[in-house]
C-alpha cells in the first residue's frame, strides 16, 4: 500500500475557508505571549453547514474568520 502524502497543516492564524487573516485571539495570545480579551468568535454563531465547507485536512486547525461567518449567515438569511 502506498504511503499517504502528508499535507502542510493550515497555518491557524489564516481562514481555512478563504485565506484570510482569523483574528484568532487565542493565536495572536500564542504567537505574542501577550493576554487577549476573549476572542470574536464567542458571540459568534458557526452553523454545521459552515464547517462542513473547511476541507478535511484543515478541520479543527485554524479558526474560520469574521467575514467568512457574516458571508454564510447573510447567505442563509438570504435562502431561508
Amino acid at each position: 500500500m502506498p504511503a499517504t502524502p502528508h499535507l502542510p497543516l493550515p497555518d491557524p492564524g489564516c481562514c481555512p475557508l478563504c485565506g484570510g487573516d482569523n483574528r484568532c485571539a487565542m493565536e495572536i495570545e500564542r504567537e505574542t505571549g501577550e493576554k487577549q480579551p476573549p476572542c470574536w468568535c464567542v458571540d459568534a454563531t458557526f452553523s454545521p453547514e459552515l464547517f462542513q465547507r473547511i476541507p478535511a485536512q484543515a478541520r479543527g486547525q485554524a479558526c474560520i474568520c469574521a467575514a467568512c461567518v457574516a458571508e454564510a449567515l447573510h447567505t442563509a438569511r438570504e435562502t431561508g
